[in-house]
């Protein structure tokens, strides 16, 4: 009995230490590069920023049925400050249903100032194919791509272009800003959890490039801009990012390239959404990874090497780190009860954003295992909660 009893000991043992290292792998780690780039994040540019800077540019819209933000999209546009020949805006579309085209069209010839271009493609063939095909029409000496339900501030072009003067730079992005940040407990968690992501990509772009871009603001010198997504990786913009960083140049997110939208007010919205980016990322860092073992990545090798452990690794350590959890919970019960007293109460909507991502995650990561890009989500829902008076409110339009 005696031996039984000391036996048992020592695997509860093993198994705790077991758990503390997976349990700082899982969390420690990250939590640590949180902190080191939230320091990074508020050390001064050490770019040659020319506030003269203005380069011609190609601002692309893809589309596919977006009859119901169209409209307020090219308003936007109107309303930028930048000087009407060195802009051309060109409107994408991929065979829509619903009349996309004819609002663009019917603009057009209202604002006949304004170079705005309609190409429509005879088949919808994905978001990444627009866009390559929008870029064989594009002018500008910069490629802007922005997705329709995204609006910008009149100013951007004039406060984000100057970083593009810097020869280091060849591609600059911004934060997302929700529109609907208070409508409901899904878009509260997911403002709060931008504003730490954005935190971490301007301090990535501080020290070196960040490799997270977004589509609702995203510009690419066009000397590098080859095509969108040469990998196929399923990702415009993060996937584009890759040959960037592949010939050594840098992908910056800027505070100043802030742009606006709205999100689900649903859990089944938000996870939609969600869904489709992890696998996506998957996808991205896999790519990455693959380089890298080519020696193809001369530069920017830190933050690569660092967003291969937190989509790739991580989650498969997250995974084995809840498995040794809930044996250490049926070896020593009482602590399901600590947790639920003293610790549930307190950090438990982060506990929640933690397990979703990382399960996620781990759903992209078996989806690149298997070579299948999950498709079950639907049109994000993000449109019907766009609301004229939340663009008037913020000057978009």
């Amino acid at each position: 009995m005696q031996q039984i009893y000391e036996g048992w000991q020592i695997t509860l043992l093993t198994l705790a230490v077991v758990w503390i290292v997976l349990m700082f792998l899982s969390f420690g780690i990250p939590g640590l590069l949180y902190l080191v780039l939230k320091n990074a994040s508020k050390r001064p540019w050490r770019l040659k920023i020319d506030r003269g800077y203005s380069p011609s540019v190609s601002i692309i819209v893809p589309t596919y049925n977006e009859a119901s933000v169209i409209k307020h999209k090219i308003e936007n546009l109107a309303k930028l400050e930048y000087p009407k020949e060195l802009k051309q805006i060109i409107v994408v579309d991929s065979n829509s249903t619903d009349g996309t085209i004819d609002s663009v069209e019917a603009f057009a010839m209202q604002h006949q100032d304004m170079s705005i271009e309609t190409l429509v493609q005879s088949e919808r063939k994905g978001k990444t194919a627009a866009l390559n095909y929008a870029l064989k029409s594009c002018r500008g000496d910069v490629i802007i791509v922005s997705d329709a339900d995204c609006f910008w501030p009149s100013d951007i072009l004039r406060r984000t272009l100057p970083y593009l003067a810097d020869t280091q730079i060849s591609a600059v992005s911004g934060p997302k800003i929700l529109l609907n940040p208070d409508q409901s407990w899904v878009t509260r968690t997911e403002d709060s959890y931008l504003k730490s992501v954005n935190l971490m990509k301007l301090g990535e772009s501080k020290i070196d490039s960040t490799l997270l871009f977004e589509g609702g603001f995203s510009a690419y010198k066009r000397n590098v801009l080859h095509s969108f997504d040469p990998y196929n990786t399923g990702s415009d913009d993060c996937g584009t990012i890759i040959h960037v960083t592949e010939r050594g140049s840098r992908a910056i997110m800027v505070p100043d390239a802030e742009f606006f939208t709205t999100f689900p007010i649903t859990y089944k919205g938000k996870i939609n959404i969600k869904a489709r980016r992890t696998t996506q990322l998957a996808r991205v860092f896999a790519t990455y990874l693959k380089l890298l073992l080519l020696n193809r990545i001369k530069s920017s090798r830190g933050v690569v090497l660092r967003n291969i452990f937190m989509y790739l690794l991580n989650p498969l350590i997250f995974l084995m780190f809840l498995i040794a959890t809930g044996y250490l919970l049926l070896s020593i019960p009482y602590i399901v009860l600590v947790l639920f007293v003293f610790l549930i109460p307190k950090i438990g909507s982060l506990i929640f954003e933690i397990v979703q991502s990382n399960l996620l995650l781990f759903l992209g990561f078996l989806a690149l295992i298997g070579n299948r890009r999950i498709v079950f989500w639907s049109k994000p829902e993000d449109r019907a909660h766009l609301t004229e008076k939340m663009l008037l409110e913020r000057a978009l339009i």
